[in-house]
């Protein structure tokens, strides 16, 4: 897999996400499953794992490091602070005694001495971004992590955090049907040296096919609450994917590579990070790697699914008030 920066570290571009594994999305997959997944990525070449304290309530930390400990030196490790989730309830709080309990616990979870790469989740308006990034920076002098990224947060915000310490990641929803990134925030971290970490770079499993009915998924799913899964946004978004479907045929692709290979080649400081519960989806993802894919197609998939033709924003109101990512202009 071809090689890009994320601030000291050389990692593939792309990564693995393991929210999948036992949150948000399907029913968790058994112990066995997950650490089928978990080492059959590192065999496959992945060196950058994503998880969370959020996840599975800690669950997903939990499992990172029981699978992949004993394999630490090779792969960088991500993980989040400043969203957790308690009595069930995900709860934002990036007040500096929370991030510093919230790592102790993730070392602890993940079986590591250091995180290489820690995230705040959302930015809690309530703390300044500079107090929260000053806490981490705290844990770096402190050797529990090696860096520090943010999720979710618009160009100005990243800058105000970014004078308090270098942020070296930016994570942020970013795929063919989701632009947002491109008002600001991606050029501002091109200017600061600060990598784009693209999640969700399948649009949650659409641009791959894998959602033909939003109305079989189960319950607790997150995409039965995004209005593009909705009706009548979804059958009017899932028009879209016959002409995608030829097009990544004609350039002899999976429609997932097709749409990682359009994220890699917009910019070289971009990561793609997508989740996935089976090694085979992971191994095509993978092929996108170096893809050569010609500059006609590149650009036809970016008209398919430029934001005009998109039906419904990407999160329900509620969901939005916790991001402070830049909206596209109406």
């Amino acid at each position: 897999m071809q090689k890009r920066s994320i601030g000291p570290f050389q990692i593939g571009e792309i990564a693995l996400g393991c929210m999948n594994l036992n949150h948000a999305y399907g029913p968790p997959v058994s112990d066995a499953e997950a650490e089928r997944v978990l080492l059959g990525a590192l065999d496959l070449g992945v060196d950058h794992f994503d998880t969370a304290a959020l996840y599975g309530g800690g669950l997903n930390e939990e499992l990172v490091g029981r699978v992949l400990s004993p394999h630490r030196q090779r792969f960088m490790l991500a993980s989040k602070c400043g969203m957790t989730a308690i009595n069930g309830k995900r709860v934002i709080d990036g007040r500096p005694a929370t991030l510093r309990q919230t790592c102790d616990q993730a070392l602890r979870s993940l079986r590591t001495d250091v995180i290489d790469l820690y995230y705040l989740h959302r930015w809690d308006r309530a703390v300044p971004v500079e107090e929260s990034v000053g806490a981490m920076a705290d844990l770096i002098r402190e050797g529990k992590i090696r860096g520090i990224g943010l999720s979710e947060v618009s160009a100005a915000t990243l800058r105000r955090a970014h004078a308090e310490h270098p942020i070296i990641a930016v994570q942020t929803e970013y795929s063919l049907w989701t632009r947002n990134a491109e008002v600001a925030v991606l050029d501002a971290c091109r200017e600061l040296g600060t990598a784009f970490v693209a999640f969700s770079p399948l649009g949650r499993g659409f641009l791959a096919g894998g959602v033909p009915d939003p109305t079989a998924l189960r319950q607790q799913d997150i995409r039965r609450t995004m209005p593009r899964f909705v009706e009548p946004n979804f059958s009017a978004n899932q028009a879209l994917l016959t002409d995608f479907a030829a097009l990544a045929r004609d350039a002899g692709a999976s429609m997932a590579q097709l749409a990682l290979a359009w994220l890699l080649h917009k910019a070289p400081h971009i990561i793609a990070l997508p989740g996935t519960t089976s090694l085979d989806h992971l191994a095509d993802d993978l092929g996108a790697s170096g893809l050569d894919v010609s500059a006609e197609v590149l650009a036809r998939a970016d008209a398919l699914f430029a934001p005009a033709n998109i039906h419904g924003p990407r999160y329900n109101d509620a969901a939005q008030a916790d991001v402070d990512t830049e909206e596209l202009p109406a």
